[in-house]
């Protein structure tokens, strides 16, 4: 495959990228606190390498299955980082209310089912089916994202959570680019992926320069030090964890009734 200097100059950027930003989360000893999230970031380099060596030396059909399996593989830490960012923002007291546990499963099975319907309903001009799986594919891991990041992002305003924490910063980063992501990918969609790739590579590079800079945002937000949270004393947690779980009961028994 053929790299032009400003491909190289992202592939290097991005691996660079990322790898400050790992030592970021060791050296601010924020990747015990966020495991999935470090070892998304570990993953994405190891990608970056991985897909460079063979976009250089390999062959596209090659390149083509290696960029599948290790997208949905990213996919799937994606996942697993909403799911952390989402635990760690709405479980104050330590533990999920039966109620939002259940609307995170229902939000869940939803974002699945619209981007499913937006892939299938995408049909980008191509000259090869693989040219229509990865456009449609791409599509759908960013409409999935886009819809779950912002959905965090609004329930925990909704509700008055505070935004200067090292979680709401990286579910912001995340949310900003997934939201840009999918419009991308809607665009690679329109205008599909002929003979003349002019217009899918210049949306490509938009998608990687807003990653870089949400890699760029990541750095430096973790680097700092996030405003110390109010620890609630033992005694009124016990009583918040008391107090939910009274009110759970009660919400059980009007259902029951109701019933």
């Amino acid at each position: 495959m053929h790299l032009t200097g400003l491909d190289l100059l992202f592939w290097a950027a991005s691996f660079f990228g990322h790898v400050a930003l790992l030592v970021v989360l060791f050296l601010r000893r924020r990747a015990r606190t966020f495991p999935l999230f470090t070892t998304f970031i570990c993953a994405n380099i190891l990608r970056t390498i991985s897909l460079y060596l063979i976009a250089r030396f390999g062959t596209k059909a090659t390149y083509f299955y290696t960029y599948w399996y290790l997208a949905i593989f990213d996919v799937g830490l994606q996942l697993g980082v909403v799911y952390e960012l989402a635990s760690g923002i709405f479980r104050p007291v330590g533990v999920w209310t039966k109620d939002i546990r259940r609307s995170f499963v229902w939000l869940g099975c939803l974002s699945v089912a619209v981007a499913a319907a937006l892939a299938w309903l995408a049909s980008p001009s191509t000259r090869l089916w693989m040219q229509s799986v990865m456009i449609k594919g791409n599509l759908f891991s960013a409409a999935l994202m886009s819809e779950l990041f912002v959905s965090i992002i609004a329930l925990s305003v909704t509700v008055g959570l505070p935004w200067r924490t090292h979680i709401t910063r990286i579910a912001q980063g995340l949310g900003v680019y997934s939201i840009i992501d999918v419009l991308l990918e809607a665009a690679h969609s329109y205008f599909g992926l002929g003979r003349d790739t002019r217009v899918y590579e210049a949306l490509s590079h938009m998608r990687i320069a807003v990653y870089l800079a949400c890699i760029t945002y990541w750095i430096i937000m973790l680097w700092r030090e996030a405003p110390q949270p109010r620890e609630l004393p033992e005694q009124m947690r016990r009583d918040l964890l008391a107090l939910q779980e009274r009110a759970e009961y009660s919400l059980q028994s009007l259902r029951s009734r109701r019933e």
